[in-house]
């Protein structure tokens, strides 16, 4: 088989051989092609809901909260800062989904260890 034979370099023009072979294939992304990694990564949550008899409802959220964008996770207030002052040199679109806070432990989460403290031996080790 020579290369001319299975190698196409004509924009949008398919192999014959390869049409019969590819059934179904199709071209996606989201509407107004922003982030399709994301779009294709809840299309395959979904996919895990579907059963492909046409029937399965399709009551479900096609967007998480993050939507469309990166998210960033300071844990430090120093990080958080330096996100802050990133974000005034580069543009960035941005929007605060949960205001900077130091964590806190919930009132039921246990303060003391249920391990029992290393025993040290006569050196202090």
């Amino acid at each position: 088989m020579r290369a001319r034979e299975f190698i196409t370099e004509r924009t949008g023009q398919h192999h014959p051989e390869h049409k019969a072979v590819a059934q179904g294939t199709r071209r996606v992304r989201d509407p107004g092609g922003y982030y399709p990694s994301y779009h294709q990564y809840r299309t395959g949550i979904v996919l895990g809901m579907m059963t492909g008899d046409g029937k399965t409802p399709t009551n479900v959220d096609h967007e998480s909260w993050m939507g469309p964008y990166w998210t960033q996770h300071p844990y430090t207030e120093v990080e958080h800062n330096m996100f802050r002052d990133a974000r005034k040199v580069i543009p960035t679109e941005d929007h605060e989904v949960l205001p900077w806070s130091k964590s806190k432990e919930p009132d039921e989460i246990h303060k003391i260890s249920p391990v029992a403290a290393k025993k040290k031996n006569k050196h202090g080790v």
